[in-house]
């Protein structure tokens, strides 16, 4: 295990999994603030998760007209954060070639 700890603001099951990753692999620092940035952005998407199951993701406004909570906008972009971040962390296996693949194009 690493010498490293996480921060404290995380969530208990969050600072678990960033000692586990911290311990191993090999970060710098940086790659330790990306990791923080991906537990940060892991524990919000959560947060959004619980309040969209407690109320709901559409919500009706004064006009009684139905709107989009805005939890879903912070649910969607946590977790594109918390994506990005481990794929820039690039933990796969070695043996993964180190270039993303070549994006599909739509044909037609």
């Amino acid at each position: 295990m690493t010498a490293e700890r996480a921060p404290r603001h995380l969530k208990a099951a969050t600072r678990r999994w960033w000692e586990t990753v911290a311990g191993d692999y090999h970060l710098e620092a940086h790659h330790l603030r990306t990791l923080t940035a991906a537990s940060e952005a892991w524990d919000r998407y959560q947060e959004a998760r619980e309040l969209l199951a407690r109320e709901g993701a559409v919500y009706r406004d004064r006009f009684d007209s139905p709107r989009k909570h805005p939890a879903v906008s912070i649910e969607e972009n946590a977790r594109t954060a918390f994506l990005r971040a481990v794929r820039e962390l690039a933990l796969e296996d070695s043996d993964q070639p180190e270039v993303r693949p070549p994006r599909l194009r739509r044909v037609g």
